[in-house]
């Protein structure tokens, strides 16, 4: 009995301090900060409409009975193909884009390099070894070989988007780093200078560089570890330029969100859109890949480039079943879909979309 119970108090006692101290984990935001928010409530963020995952006895028993299913057809066979990064040095004139999997991507406009959501690490977890590893054995190129980063843009902080290992090579290579509030704090802990993090709230509009950065409303939710829970904020973006503007979901549920924000900034030469990683027991926080068409409609998109798939197993389906469903449903509603390969750099302004069915 007694040799059980300081098992089990050292065992609680190592958690602790793994939660406390291990720095994946990330920090937790000053309270003045996230209290500032008309999002913030009843001591954590909140969205604007009820939004919760199906925790129901039958709904926890189904997800369990469905992870005990193998189904082969959750990752690919083989490395999907890629196209290597050739240059960094593209023609800043003219608006490109590149994506390198789930909602990594890289946009040049204006002259300015952004990074949205990098998240280059091998899986999705913060215990490296723990967790799905990533579809493609290598990166269309080395952390090593990027250049100086204008800005990193982030949607929120779960690992999938926010990844440590990432941050701390990348850190020494980007001038700011825009954020939800609260988001900020972990960069902060992993050492990246206040000075060069700015965090805004929805609808909060930002001119910087010759660009306006908008920080707009997501349905979704946050956090890194045990007690953390929707302590930071999550949202979209609008990134508009001289000669373009572009929409980036980050993580959502559908909601009447994306036609305020369509009203309000669109329209869109080009919005990347969500359309993986999907189950109909957490619809209200991740869309269906037919709501991602319709988000695109509301938003006033011109081209749809679906992300947040491609690169890890997070859910149920299919890895092909995202860009399956919704590049059928783009095509039945006359909607103009771009499917580039990973690393496949594609120009926004001249209309020449990549669409090959790559991963057949």
């Amino acid at each position: 009995m007694i040799i059980s119970l300081i098992s089990l108090l050292t065992i609680l006692i190592i958690g602790f301090l793994v939660v406390r101290y291990y720095p994946a984990f990330g920090g937790k935001p000053a309270q003045e900060k996230v209290q500032s928010s008309s999002q913030y409530s009843q001591d954590s963020f909140q969205n604007s409409v009820p939004t919760s995952m199906d925790t129901s006895l039958s709904s926890t028993v189904s997800m369990f009975r469905d992870l005990l299913i193998r189904n082969p057809n959750r990752k690919p066979h083989e490395d999907l193909p890629r196209v290597d990064f050739p240059s960094f040095q593209h023609p800043y004139p003219v608006t490109n884009v590149t994506w390198f999997g789930h909602s990594a991507s890289m946009i040049e406009i204006d002259g300015k390099r952004l990074l949205l959501d990098p998240m280059f690490g091998k899986t999705p977890s913060p215990i490296p070894w723990f967790g799905g590893k990533r579809y493609s054995k290598d990166l269309p190129f080395q952390l090593e070989e990027l250049p100086s980063i204008d800005a990193v843009i982030f949607s929120h902080d779960h690992y999938d988007h926010l990844d440590y290992g990432t941050i701390k090579k990348l850190k020494n290579r980007v001038k700011q780093f825009f954020v939800p509030i609260g988001v900020g704090s972990h960069l902060e802990r992993w050492g990246i200078d206040p000075l060069h993090i700015t965090e805004l709230d929805w609808w909060d509009k930002l001119e910087w560089n010759g660009l306006t950065l908008v920080c707009t409303p997501a349905r979704h939710f946050s956090g890194r570890s045990l007690n953390d829970r929707n302590a930071s904020l999550w949202c979209s973006w609008c990134i508009i330029g001289k000669s373009s503007r572009i929409f980036f979901s980050g993580d959502s549920g559908y909601g009447s969100h994306f036609k305020e924000i369509g009203r309000e900034y669109g329209p869109f030469d080009l919005s990347l859109m969500e359309c993986g990683q999907y189950d109909p027991r957490w619809a209200p926080i991740h869309m269906l890949p037919e709501e991602t068409v319709q988000a695109h409609i509301d938003v006033q998109g011109n081209c749809l480039l679906p992300v947040h798939w491609g690169a890890f197993t997070l859910s149920f389906h299919d890895w092909t079943d995202p860009i399956e469903r919704v590049t059928k449903k783009a095509n039945e509603m006359g909607i103009l879909v771009t499917t580039p390969k990973i690393g496949e750099t594609f120009l926004v302004e001249e209309g020449a979309y990549p669409d090959s069915k790559w991963w057949l």
